[in-house]
This record gives C-alpha cells, structure tokens and sequence, in this order.
C-alpha cells in the first residue's frame, strides 16, 4: 500500500479509505471484523464513517474494532443528516454540530475525530453559523481537520472565503462523488482541490455496482442497490450509464483485470484524487477493491477507459477550448 499527504495537513494516508457505510447493516458486527481486518492487512490507515449510518451502529463498530490501535488511524465521521425524529436533530447548525459530534466521540470511543466532514450543504444555516460551530469544536480539541462532502465547487470556495476573513479554521479535505459514469467534479471541483491544496477522498468509484461487471445494455441482475435501492436507482437511471457499463466491462475483460479493480484503479489514478473510498458487504466482494492498491494504471490506460464515458462539459461550457489543449 502506498501512501499520500493528505492537503496540507502533513498527514499520510492510505492510497485506499475504507468505507464502513456497510457496518451494521449490509455487514453483521462479525462480517465487519473481517473487513477491518482485511483491509488492515492490505495497508489501510483510513477509514470514513458518518453518523447516519446503520443509525450510529457503523461507528459503534468501528470504535471496537479500532481501540486497539487507534492512534495508527486516521478517522473521519460526518454530521448534517438526521439522526432523530426532533425537528433539530439535523443540520449544520452549532447545536447540533455540538451534540452530533459529541455522540459520535461516544460510539467511537475516542477523545477526538481526525476529520470532521459536513455530509452536506445546508441551506436553513448560515455558512458563518456552521464554520463558528467548527472552529469551536476545533479550539476544543474535538476536531482536528474539517471537510465538505457533496458541496458544489462555488459553496466550498465561500467557506474558504469566509474561514480566512475571520481567520478560522478552514477545510482540509473534501468528498466528492467520482467515478467513470459520475465526472462533473472534473469540471470544477477536482481543479478547485488543486488549487486550493485540499485533499480528496472521493466515494462511489463502483458506481453503487453498476461497474461491477453485472450491468450493461439491457443487462441487469435479479438484485442489487441499483435494482432494490430507490436512491441509486434514481442516481443512475439513465441508458447511458448502463450502455458505459457495459462498454467498461468489455474493456476489463480484453485486458484479464476484474471489473472493480479497473473502475477503482480508474478513480485513484486521477492526479487531484487522495484516494478513493471503497467499501463492501463482505470479504470477497472486498477483494477485487484491494486489489486497485496494486494496479498500475498509466495515463494511456486511463486515457481509454475514459474514452469508454461522457467527459463533462468545460466549466464555462467552451468546449472549443479543449482544441488548444
């Protein structure tokens, strides 16, 4: 496993975040003890949890597993989506940042979170409101790093903007979607984390399965997120996607690489992208993502399997731009 500086912040993680949105739900509490040991094995320093899922139980898994070693990990957790009935039990507000990080130190069974990741805009609080709220937790020791997942280009740049004129704490990382049939974060989110020096831990790089090899033109299994999940099958129901899919899983086939392995080999590849984010019910579904740690994509190959999808427009839709590139 190979090892990247994190933004700015001087720390190194892992080429490879594990994911644990599966923990207490897809994976049973001993499944999970498994895929923190495999991933463990392969190298892994990083591992992404939120609140929300499995209902706080992910994070009460992860805490057991990782007690004995906790000061060799590097932990994330995120706030914004409810986590009750209440009508407050939501949102990026300081109270409720507040207590959602502090149930979360408690499931966690840990003194602080080593990044701490809005799960998403909120527009019922002012950016202001939510960037005091984690300077406080900040200056409190609660928190180490602060992120954004699934913020547009321009609602990170104004919390940048905002952090510096009032000289708070500001965000080091930030988690986009990204994978060969979801690129917009190429057209400005990807060159903005450059710019910026921001890290980049970046989800879905499988395509909630739809990279998996089990999907193309008019193929789809008896069952799957993308069959059974009403959220993904929103996110991708297009002809397109399904038409790269299995264009994508010709592709890996010619060339004797699993499916998985390619898509997140693929997605690491990217100069701007930390590392991607993958996850599993199981060890064996686990495997194949492992395996990207290994492969070598050059930029030819990634100039192929690109080729295989749509490129987003340019930024500022130029597209005659691209000619002079």
């Amino acid at each position: 496993m190979k090892f990247k500086l994190l933004g700015r912040t001087g720390i190194s993680v892992s080429e490879l975040c594990f994911g644990t949105m599966s923990f207490g739900g897809d994976a049973d509490e001993a499944e999970s003890a498994r895929l923190y040991a495999a991933a463990r094995e392969a190298g892994i320093n990083f591992f992404d949890c939120a609140n929300g899922y499995g209902k706080g139980a992910a994070e009460r898994i992860l805490g057991k597993l990782m007690a004995p070693e906790r000061d060799q990990l590097v932990i994330t957790s995120k706030c914004a989506v409810p986590t009750g009935d209440d009508v407050n039990d939501r949102g990026t507000n300081r109270r409720h940042m507040r207590k959602a990080v502090e149930d979360s130190l408690r499931r966690l069974g840990t003194d602080r979170l080593d990044i701490l990741i809005l799960h998403r805009w909120d527009a019922n609080t002012p950016l202001e409101e939510t960037l005091r709220g984690l300077e406080d937790l900040v200056r409190d020791g609660k928190v180490i790093y602060t992120g954004a997942s699934n913020f547009a280009a321009w609602q990170v740049m104004k919390a940048l903007g905002v952090s510096a004129r009032e000289q708070w704490t500001r965000f080091e990382v930030v988690q986009p979607m990204y994978s060969l049939v979801k690129r917009q974060v190429e057209a400005e989110i990807l060159p903005m984390a450059a710019s910026e020096s921001l890290g980049v831990m970046t989800y879905g790089p499988v395509g909630g399965g739809l990279l998996s090899g089990k999907y193309g033109s008019g193929v789809r299994p008896s069952s799957g997120r993308l069959i059974d999940n009403a959220e993904y099958k929103a996110r991708y129901d297009e002809q397109w996607v399904f038409e790269t899919a299995g264009r994508f899983t010709s592709f890996a086939g010619e060339r004797g690489v699993h499916p998985v392995t390619l898509a997140v080999a693929w997605a690491k590849a990217h100069p701007a992208v930390t590392c991607p984010i993958i996850g599993a019910r199981n060890v064996e579904q686990l495997r194949p993502s492992l395996a990207a740690a290994e492969f070598a994509m050059d930029d030819e190959m990634r100039r192929e399997v690109s080729a295989l999808s749509r490129e987003p427009a340019p930024a500022t839709d130029r597209l005659e731009e691209r000619l002079a590139s």
